[in-house]
């Protein structure tokens, strides 16, 4: 823990308005030098919007940022990059065809006398700063060949090559393995060792146990109070985020299965998955689990389409279906809640109406024409049972928190009456608040006779809301239970195919 006195940042009575909206008000923040200062609330709290305002993204409304004790007015991304900060989004912001090295030093290249990029100045340049996090990464390979905590390492290394001294770390761990958070949380402990001071967001409160040295909680755009870590219980946390007590993280309803509605046989795929068989039944969630890598999500995308299947049946209820397109797979009947919502799930520059209304185009338009009214209260009907928090149907998804886009997404898919869903990742990056209402959600939808896949890789949450778990590795089920005789170790076993 570092000194009182050492404060790098302080930022006093901030307030961001939008036109209908105020985002914050009246929020304090300080950041000493070498800690980890975790930032937590519900999403819709605020998080996003404060530290987009210290990056430059945002101007705020009125408030006070100073920095080393001096008042700083924050013009832009570029300038708060030139006072040392530097913000790691959770959608990574790296160029797939270069290599590590160029992306580490993108806009700031090394140039030889020649005139031309000096490659190998570039190449040990970022081999030195790699090495400095303890991180060992063939720096001449293209980003995209990169698994994802290697390219989180090169994100860090890309801040860190400018110097920075405050890091801003967004939902660092949510495509993380276990081994890989590790990882990251030695290089983390290296960036305190140096005097880097870091904040930290995450949805996942064990890490901030692990990770942090106190934290600050919002809620609903207010401070609610800054705590040494050692000096609250997990419980106080979720109460001061939600401003209400859960005593349920998992809600399950236990669901009588019904009848079959679908079954794979032997469904393999060129690439990935190898002779999968599963099946389905109305009113159950089946957990899917298994490291990344094992086919979750390329099982996922072969039952709605996108993938191309090469072998085996897929039988929806009673009947064999060819499914070579999204739109097949819609038509009967099939949802798909993606794992990446922002490039997959949503269309981020239209609005939320539109968004939901999308899938469902055809039932919303006659002779060519759209029924707007109709659209319109669809949206208003999925705002008020999901519990969207928008100024309206018009407002455009890309200003919505994390957890509201999810919502939308789901909304999709209620709109179309979708029974049949896929759910990859359905709570990633979502505060503790929202993935309970998304559970209660699913408990909704399974009572209704919906069936649902859920592919997980947060254990309590396969553990906590399935009726059966199938776990999958390198491309095959590799382990089937029903959810009362399934434990952590059992499950990692097969998912690790250790037998």
């Amino acid at each position: 823990m570092t000194e009182h006195n050492d404060i790098v940042l302080k930022m006093e009575h901030i307030r961001k308005e939008f036109p209908g909206v105020v985002a914050l008000d009246d929020v304090h923040f300080d950041l000493r030098r070498g800690e980890v200062h975790v930032l937590l609330g519900e999403n819709g709290a605020g998080k996003s919007t404060l530290v987009k305002i210290l990056s430059g993204a945002y101007r705020m409304t009125s408030g006070e940022i100073r920095l080393s004790g001096d008042q700083t007015d924050i013009h832009n991304p570029h300038h708060a990059q030139e006072l040392g900060i530097s913000i790691i989004y959770q959608e990574f912001n790296l160029v797939p065809h270069l290599s590590a090295a160029e992306n580490i030093f993108l806009g700031r290249e090394r140039i030889h006398t020649t005139g031309l990029i000096d490659q190998k100045r570039i190449v040990s340049e970022a081999h030195r700063v790699l090495d400095g996090l303890g991180v060992k990464i063939d720096v001449r390979r293209a980003v995209g060949d990169l698994g994802v905590a290697q390219q989180q390492m090169v994100e860090v290394a890309k801040a860190l090559s400018q110097d920075a001294r405050i890091l801003i770390m967004d939902e660092p761990t949510s495509a993380l393995t276990e081994y890989e958070i590790k990882e990251l949380f030695a290089a983390i402990r290296q960036l305190k060792a140096e005097g880097v001071a870091v904040i930290y967001i995450s949805h996942r409160l064990e890490e901030l146990f692990e990770i942090g040295d106190r934290v600050t909680v919002l809620r609903d755009g207010k401070y609610v109070g800054t705590y040494d870590i050692g000096d609250v219980s997990k419980s106080e946390l979720i109460t001061m985020m939600v401003d209400r007590e859960l005593k349920e993280h998992f809600p399950k309803v236990k669901a009588k299965p019904g009848e079959e509605v679908l079954r794979i046989e032997n469904l393999s795929t060129k690439e990935v998955l190898r002779n999968v068989n599963l099946s389905l039944r109305r009113g159950e969630v089946l957990g899917v689990a298994g490291l990344l890598g094992s086919g979750r999500t390329e099982l996922a995308r072969a039952l709605f389409g996108i993938d191309r299947v090469d072998r085996g049946t897929i039988t929806i209820r009673g009947g064999p279906r060819s499914i070579r397109s999204p739109r097949q797979a819609i038509n009967q009947g099939i949802g798909f809640l993606t794992e990446d919502r922002k490039s997959q799930g949503l269309i981020m520059v239209l609005s939320l109406k539109d968004n939901i209304c999308l899938p469902s185009v055809d039932q919303f338009s006659r002779f060519g024409f759209m029924n707007g009214k109709a659209e319109a209260q669809a949206a208003e009907q999925s705002i008020q049972d999901l519990r969207i928090k928008t100024p309206s149907i018009s407002q455009q998804v890309m200003n919505l928190s994390g957890g509201n886009q999810q919502k939308v997404v789901i909304s999709k898919w209620l709109c179309r009456h979708a029974d049949i869903l896929i759910f990859d990742e359905p709570t990633r990056g979502i505060d503790v608040g929202s993935k309970v209402e998304i559970y209660q959600l699913m408990n909704k939808l399974t009572a209704r006779g919906a069936a649902i896949i859920m592919i997980s890789s947060e254990l309590p949450e396969i553990l906590g809301m399935s009726d059966r778990i199938a776990v999958m590795n390198n491309g095959r089920i590799a382990g089937e239970f029903a959810a009362g005789e399934a434990t952590q170790e059992i499950i990692l076993q097969a998912a690790l195919g250790v037998t």
